[in-house]
């Protein structure tokens, strides 16, 4: 991969290897900035061979390769890694899914006291800076609980924009939140034969053909409320046409009331609303990179750099995740985040410390 991208080029001291170690260094350990890395690892000059460096970075060194040495390069890397792991990831198929390939994308947004990517937060009084802003959206395959596809873009980006990158199989079922509400790009995957549950935006206006299914719930009781047959208009080349879409009500068991829209008129109306609450997993992955992991602080103040960290981060979660499958362990992620944080460089055998 190094010879792929040409990422040693210009530099003589500091390889790829390097810098992906001194990042996951920095990450694991939660380190605030860059000199706080480096200065870290240079306390630990008598081990640092066991990691296949001859010696600590220095932090100008650091800092050149976070600006310039192209962040494709970690975000390829990644996926070779997801690979390598994705047999050892897969978990049973979930109980109540008709769909074998089954989808669930979304994205969250990591704060940046900088401008360098723009897009988040009110706009400044006075002289005062804006909020930057990046985010991670995530296509994760459900059964398997494991990302397909990443993108990293400023926040300010309108989510929908991110859809047309998706490259869905045929008869297969994505579920995503109303953000991602895209009429023209739902007719395109209808006419591709694949499925999609989101919800339906609240401003939408649409013309109900029938009244499929209709009860009233007593007290707290949850399910589906009623379930109908509606028809959305949508342009393509200036051209208005109609999309043929189910709409399901739902109130679930706090009260709440949701709506649902499908272009799949086989699977019941409880299975529609079913597959929406999976999509509570790909939140749960958010959470925890963003609780075990460094996202408050960043190491570079340029784009390059911030989305090399932002990789080098996923790529973190990617190995705890896979040892943790490794281990068979049922500790908590943020536990064994915790234990390979504190004998980060203990000479203790990784997979002992987490069994026992």
């Amino acid at each position: 991969m190094v010879r792929q991208f040409d990422s040693d080029r210009y530099y003589k001291t500091s390889t790829s290897w390097d810098q992906l170690l001194t990042m996951l260094f920095g990450i694991l350990s939660r380190c605030d900035s860059m000199v706080e890395v480096c200065d870290g690892m240079q306390a630990l000059q008598g081990k640092l061979n066991y990691f296949g460096m001859d010696s600590s970075p220095a932090k100008s060194t650091a800092g050149d390769g976070l600006r310039n040495r192209p962040n494709d390069f970690f975000m390829a890397f990644y996926f070779v890694l997801l690979e390598q792991f994705s047999s050892l990831l897969a978990v049973s198929r979930i109980k109540h899914v008709s769909f074998e390939q089954f989808y669930i994308f979304d994205s969250t947004t990591v704060r940046l006291f900088s401008d360098i990517m723009k897009g988040i937060g009110r706009n400044p009084k006075n002289d005062e800076k804006k909020k930057g802003g990046l985010k991670v959206h995530m296509l994760i395959d459900a059964h398997a609980n494991a990302a397909k596809f990443v993108k990293i873009s400023e926040a300010k980006l309108n989510d929908k924009n991110f859809l047309k990158y998706l490259i869905l199989p045929p008869h297969s079922m994505i579920v995503f939140d109303k953000a991602y509400n895209h009429y023209l790009q739902f007719a395109e995957w209808t006419q591709r034969n694949v499925n999609f549950v989101c919800r339906l935006k609240s401003n939408a206006i649409y013309e109900v053909q029938e009244v499929l299914f209709e009860q009233t719930l007593n007290g707290k009781e949850s399910g589906v409320m009623k379930e109908e047959h509606i028809h959305l208009k949508y342009k393509e080349k200036k051209v208005q046409k109609t999309l043929c879409l189910r709409k399901v009500t739902y109130r679930d068991e706090k009260g709440q009331v949701y709506q649902f829209i499908t272009n799949n008129f086989e699977i019941s109306n409880e299975e529609v609303a079913f597959l929406y609450k999976q999509r509570w997993n790909i939140e749960l992955i958010f959470k925890k990179i963003k609780q075990n992991f460094q996202v408050h602080y960043f190491y570079s103040e340029t784009e390059n750099g911030i989305k090399t960290q932002a990789w080098i981060t996923l790529i973190a979660h990617l190995l705890l995740t896979a040892l943790k499958a490794m281990t068979k362990s049922t500790k908590a992620f943020s536990t064994i985040a915790a234990l390979v944080r504190m004998h980060l460089i203990s000479h203790l055998d990784g997979f002992w410390v987490i069994e026992n």
